[in-house]
């Protein structure tokens, strides 16, 4: 019987939430993915751009994923990549955020700094860091006030680790766009260009968005086009389903990343479910380990 991967030919899977809270790998999730073979590309797909690729594939070998530098794609290249087609070779970006975040800047021909000067930086570019500080939000302030471009690699509100949900770049976006009242460019989901990339990088439209959160992985899912499995394995929850609009409903959500090597629960496209959280915790609860479909053919099931 047809596997959830097997309608697909890549995979482009989050990592917060998803196979790991902060240090702590989501027990069960790297033999879930390992049961796919090597026939499926499985693409690392991250919003967080405090890390570089090497980085990432590193920490995701060690934790037990097939995971080569090719396979991870993250918000800071996609950063990098908006900058690079808006700008002059060689112009000068300011960066807030890691030194990872400095070096995508820098592989595509401008030039990082991290201070405003006398010659005012061409952009801004910010991507979560957890020694972001005050002094590092007042020098963009400067450069978006002098009318900088701004990009920003992501606006996530919050980060899951292994002791909850701590603040993410989108907390920190969200003081620089008060102090500058202006709005960024965003790289990362649920904005199109990440997910273009990872896109590209497959080699294939035929792909499966899969994430723990309705506000990025699943809208961004939605904005291009592609199907999604939501697991409640991170952020959100069934609950936050209540009521939401089309642009938040997964095609399918399960409890575990194991689903992906179930059949699906057929939607059940007749159901007059007044609550769809209650009807979709229902359905997990009587077909444990598979993905509940939610929407058939682009309809949600309400």
């Amino acid at each position: 019987m047809e596997r959830l991967r097997d309608r697909y030919e890549a995979l482009l899977l989050d990592l917060d939430g998803t196979l790991y809270r902060g240090h702590a790998v989501i027990e069960g999730a790297p033999e879930a993915l390992a049961e796919g073979g090597s026939a499926q590309r499985l693409m690392y797909v991250t919003n967080n751009a405090s890390r570089g690729p090497e980085t990432v594939a590193g920490h995701l070998a060690e934790l037990g994923y097939p995971a080569t530098t090719d396979d991870v794609v993250t918000s800071a290249q996609a950063a990098a990549r908006l900058l690079a087609e808006r700008l002059a070779p060689g112009a000068t970006v300011l960066v807030v955020g890691t030194d990872d975040l400095a070096a995508e800047v820098t592989a595509v021909g401008l030039r990082p700094i991290r201070r405003f000067d006398d010659t005012a930086p061409a952009a801004v570019v910010q991507g979560h860091s957890p020694h972001t500080c005050w002094a590092d939000l007042a020098e963009a302030a400067y450069a978006l006030r002098a009318d900088a471009l701004w990009v920003a690699a992501n606006t996530d509100r919050t980060l899951p680790n292994e002791r909850g949900l701590a603040p993410g770049n989108g907390s920190m976006v969200a003081a620089l766009r008060t102090a500058s009242d202006r709005e960024p460019i965003v790289a990362g989901k649920p904005y199109a260009p990440l997910l273009e990339d990872a896109l590209v990088r497959a080699g294939t439209r035929s792909a499966l968005v899969v994430g723990d959160r309705l506000d990025t992985d699943i809208e961004g899912a939605n904005t291009v086009g592609l199907e999604s499995l939501l697991v409640l394995t991170g952020v959100s929850t069934l609950d936050e389903l209540k009521g939401a609009s089309a642009e938040f409903i997964p095609t399918y959500v399960a409890d575990s990343l194991d689903a992906l090597n179930h059949p699906p629960v057929p939607a059940e496209s007749d159901s007059d479910a007044s609550d769809l959280a209650a009807d979709l915790a229902d359905r997990l609860r009587r077909n444990p380990g598979r993905a509940v479909t939610v929407r058939a053919s682009g309809t949600e099931i309400r």
